[in-house]
C-alpha cells in the first residue's frame, strides 16, 4: 500500500547512530532529521502557507480528531482534500486523534472496539475506532497517515502501560485491514511508557508488519527528559533502518539532538507556535519572554544569524512592541521566526552529519546537565 514512498539513508555519523536521509513521498521530499510545523485545523496557526514555505517547512501536521469535529472530513474532501483544502502542495501527515482521545479523561470510555467520548464541541457522543481513524485520514488525503493507537499516561501503572502496547498492535492489524489508499503511508506507533523491554517487545512485533514508517509515542506527556531520552535511546535502534523513525510530540532543542544520535528522523511539536502566542521567542535554545523591559529599546533582530523574514526585516524592540500591544501581527512575527529557528537548527545538524561533525558541533547539547 505504500509504492510511492521510500527513504533513502545519505549518510550517519560515526560516533552516534544519527543519520541523514530523504523521505520521498507523492508530494515531495522530505530532508531528514526534520521539524515538521503543527497545523492541527489545516492551518499553522496565524501563518499563511507562503509564510510557511519561508520558513523551510517541508512536511506539515493536522489532526484527524479535530477536523472530524470541525468542519467535518466531508468537507475536507469536498474541498479537495487537505492539501488544496489548505493551500499546501508539500507533504503532509495527520495524526490518527488517538492522543487527543485518550487525553479526554473525564469524557471518553475504552473498550477493545474502540473509544466512546463527548464532544467538547457539543456534548454529541462520538465513536472513534481504528477503522473509523482510517477512514477519516483515508477521505481527508494527507501523504502519510497515523495507526490509532493507546496513549496511557505517564502515570499509568506498568500492568496498564502492558496492556496498552497489546491493545495498540490489535488496533494496528485492524488499521492495516482498513487502510484503502496505495497513496497514503500508515506509519504505526510503538507504545511502552517508561519501560524499555516493553519498548522491545512492541518493536518485535510492529517490525513484523513491514509498515512504510514508524513512530515513537507516548513520550513527553508529563515524564522527566532524562526518562523521554531514555526510551528514545533504547528504542530507536531497533526500529527498521531501511524506514522514516518518527518520534510523537518532541521539539525542544536538547530532546531532538539526544534523539538523532539514537536515530530518529522527524519531530513535530506545538511549542514554536504556542509560545508566539504567548509573547516568547527561541533564540539559541532560550526562551524570551519579549514583555521584558530589556527588550523595549533594543533595535537589534531577535537572532542576526536567523534567516527569517521577521528578523530580517524586524527589531526586538518593534516585536516588544507589538505583544505589549496585544497585536496579532506579533503571534506572526513569532511564529515565523520560531518555526524557522527549530527548521534551521535541525537542517544544521543535518549538515553536520553530512560533513561527520555532528558530535563536535552538538557536544554542548549532548552532554547531560549543559
Amino acid at each position: 500500500m505504500s509504492y510511492q514512498f521510500s527513504f533513502q539513508y545519505l549518510a550517519g555519523c560515526s560516533q552516534t547512530k544519527a543519520r541523514a536521509g530523504v523521505f520521498l513521498t507523492p508530494h515531495g521530499p522530505v530532508e531528514t532529521p526534520r521539524f515538521m510545523p503543527v497545523g492541527t485545523l489545516a492551518n499553522v496557526k496565524t501563518l499563511t502557507p507562503a509564510q510557511l514555505r519561508d520558513t523551510g517547512a517541508q512536511m506539515v501536521l493536522s489532526n484527524t480528531y479535530h477536523l472530524h469535529l470541525q468542519p467535518g472530513e466531508g468537507i475536507v474532501a469536498g474541498g479537495g482534500g487537505l492539501h488544496k483544502f489548505m493551500g499546501w502542495d508539500g507533504p503532509m501527515l495527520t495524526d490518527s486523534g488517538g492522543f487527543q482521545v485518550f487525553s479526554l479523561s473525564e469524557m471518553r470510555k475504552i473498550t477493545e472496539e474502540g473509544v466512546t467520548f463527548r464532544s467538547p464541541h457539543d456534548g454529541q457522543i462520538i465513536k472513534f475506532t481504528p477503522e473509523k481513524s482510517i477512514e477519516i485520514q483515508n477521505t481527508l488525503g494527507a501523504d502519510v497517515i497515523m495507526a490509532f493507537d493507546e496513549c496511557p499516561p505517564h502515570t499509568a501503572t506498568r500492568q496498564e502501560v502492558e496492556a496498552a502496547v497489546d491493545r495498540t498492535y490489535r488496533w494496528l492489524k485492524r488499521c492495516i485491514s482498513a487502510h484503502k489508499r496505495g497513496d497514503q503511508a500508515l506509519f504505526a506507533i510503538v507504545q511502552g511508557g517508561v519501560y524499555p523491554d516493553l519498548r522491545s517487545q512492541a518493536v518485535e512485533a510492529l517490525i513484523k508488519l513491514d509498515l512504510p514508517g514508524y513512530a515513537i509515542g507516548g513520550v513527553s506527556v508529563g515524564e522527566e527528559p532524562e526518562k523521554i531520552h531514555h526510551i528514545v535511546q533504547v528504542t530507536a535502534p531497533l526500529l527498521p533502518p531501511e524506514k522514516p523513525r518518527y518520534l510523537m510530540g518532541v521539539g525542544t532543542y536538547r530532546e531532538m539532538v539526544v534523539a538523532i544520535a539514537s536515530g530518529i528522523d522527524l519531530f513535530d511539536c506545538v511549542i514554536p507556535t504556542r509560545w508566539a502566542r504567548h509573547g516568547t521567542a527561541m533564540v539559541g535554545g532560550e526562551r524570551w519572554n519579549l514583555k521584558n523591559a530589556r527588550f523595549r529599546e533594543d533595535f537589534t533582530p531577535l537572532d542576526q544569524n536567523c534567516p527569517c523574514y521577521t528578523c530580517r526585516n524586524f527589531t526586538r524592540a518593534y516585536i516588544s512592541h507589538l505583544v505589549r500591544s496585544q497585536e496579532i501581527l506579533a503571534y506572526t512575527l513569532l511564529s515565523i521566526h520560531n518555526i524557522t529557528e527549530l527548521i534551521h537548527f535541525t537542517q544544521r545538524i543535518r549538515e553536520a552529519i553530512l560533513s561527520d561533525c555532528f558530535t563536535t558541533e552538538f557536544a554542548h547539547w549532548l552532554t547531560p546537565g549543559e
